[in-house]
């Protein structure tokens, strides 16, 4: 068995012909909030992954093997709940309650403009109806926020709503 461990965020600082070159690995959510665990990538090799404790691994990371290879994480589609809001009964700012709910039970939540996501548990997807949310079950890649100190997560990975992470980031976020 090969090992991993070394991680690339988003593949910075790569290549892009090295990154479509690269095996790679389609992990759920599950596994990929360990630090820890064992894969098979699209070429067949078994790879035990060691990252720093703490580390989530995110779909477009790229982990460097031992042997110099790459492997690029692809997130795995797994059960989720999609949570919108009701055009008939509500407003956008719904959502902004719900994220603002689930917050506080401290689940794991996707952020998007238009709909959140988190891992299925059919209480809350009656707390979220009872607040006039649509709550629909699918099959997606689920990459939930990282929160203020979860390393690179959302914020790193896309940047400001999707912008170039590349920038350096050296601008300050505080406002008058």
């Amino acid at each position: 068995m090969l090992t991993a461990n070394k991680l690339m965020p988003q593949g910075r600082g790569l290549a892009p012909v090295l990154l479509r070159r690269a095996a790679t690995v389609e992990l759920d959510w599950d596994v990929r909030q360990k630090s820890r665990f064992d894969a098979t990538d699209s070429q067949g090799r078994q790879i035990g992954v060691f990252l720093s404790r703490g580390t989530a691994v995110r779909g477009g990371d790229v982990l460097v093997v031992e042997d110099g290879s790459l492997v690029r994480v692809i997130a795995a589609p797994q059960p989720v709940l999609v949570i919108t809001h009701c055009t008939a009964h509500g407003t956008p700012f719904d959502l902004t309650r719900a994220a603002y709910h689930l917050g506080n039970r401290h689940v794991p939540i996707e952020l998007r403009p238009d709909h959140l996501k988190i891992e299925p548990d059919h209480v809350l997807a009656e707390m979220l109806r009872a607040m006039h949310l649509i709550v629909r079950a699918a099959e997606a890649a689920f990459e939930p926020e990282a929160g203020a100190y979860g390393g690179h997560g959302e914020h790193g990975a896309r940047g400001h709503h999707g912008a170039d992470p590349s920038h350096g980031h050296a601008h300050d976020h505080a406002h008058p």
